[in-house]
């Protein structure tokens, strides 16, 4: 009989869609605990405020939480003209920035601005580190760290609605871009003199999305097995990378750790491209890199008794 201490052994990705108001590693400890999984990890926080796709990984799939870190992301925005937070978001101290007034030019212009490879400061209320503490921990003592500006590059960005003195807008950005900090230049190419974020929902991360995910609220009411069936399949992870299938010997010098050699592939991949590898049976080996003359290196495998 399966009792709620007992820690199970099982692989896949769930699709969680986070509400507001919890932090994505509440999230996370509340889903392993209702799999019962022994091992689970998520593929990047989202600020408790923030809604929307938070990819949590359970047993093998652990390996490749990575996979996504430096993957674009595409995230919906309500921001607040004309005030900016302390924070950023709507949980800081709020204060008048600016007056408000929107014409298509200076909104045209401000995404022209903001579109492409920009430099972006990274906020104060962040989890980046300094003499290896995070920025938020001085910001909370009211302490200011001087921030090197970052290159980032906006892929996507456009003006959804527009309501009184507030905007929703679409932003689909590279890995490493704040929205806090975004919302702050649009409000300044603006002339509002700053905005800041009143709602945030991550909408997808690389190849995925928000589609055949599920809230917390909707896990809970399930019954076990049909939580398992929710979870997706390992690779989900690396769609966004090209697949490379390999026969039965090359498969186990890859899972043996070895190095295989297939020049076919040195015409198709450039050195150091990472891939997802299968065998002959279409069954996901893992991550690869490809090296030297069309080799493939292994990165990350999942276990034999996994598969």
């Amino acid at each position: 009989m399966l009792t709620k201490s007992t820690k199970r052994e099982i692989s896949g990705v769930l699709l969680l869609n986070k509400s507001t108001g919890i932090t994505s590693h509440k999230a996370l400890q509340i889903a392993k605990r209702l799999l019962n999984a022994s091992k689970a990890g998520h593929t990047g926080t989202l600020d408790p405020i923030a809604t929307g796709l938070l990819p949590v990984c359970f047993g093998e799939a652990t390996k490749f939480t990575s996979a996504l870190l430096g993957a674009n992301k595409t995230y919906t925005a309500t921001l607040q003209l004309g005030y900016i937070s302390s924070t950023g978001d709507a949980d800081g101290e709020i204060s008048a920035a600016g007056s408000v007034n929107l014409t298509s030019k200076k909104i045209d212009l401000a995404i022209q601005n903001l579109t492409g490879k920009i430099m972006q400061i990274p906020p104060m209320y962040s989890a980046l580190k300094h003499e290896g503490r995070p920025l938020y921990t001085y910001a909370r003592k009211g302490v200011v760290i001087k921030r090197n500006p970052r290159e980032i590059t906006i892929y996507d960005l456009q003006v959804i609605a527009i309501k009184k003195n507030k905007i929703d807008i679409t932003v689909t950005c590279s890995s490493g871009t704040y929205i806090r900090a975004l919302a702050e230049d649009f409000g300044k190419v603006l002339g509002c003199g700053g905005a800041y974020v009143t709602s945030l929902n991550r909408n997808a991360i690389g190849g995925i999305n928000l589609l055949n995910s599920y809230t917390l609220d909707i896990f809970k009411n399930m019954s076990l097995a049909k939580r398992e069936s929710c979870l997706h399949p390992i690779d989900t992870l690396l769609k966004n990378l090209p697949a490379v299938f390999v026969n039965n010997i090359d498969s186990r010098r890859l899972l043996n750790g070895q190095t295989i050699i297939d020049v076919t592939l040195a015409r198709k991949f450039k050195e150091g491209e990472k891939i997802r590898v299968y065998d002959n049976k279409k069954k996901l080996l893992g991550l690869g890199e490809i090296a030297k003359c069309g080799s493939i290196t292994p990165k990350r495998l999942i276990a034999a008794e996994s598969m």
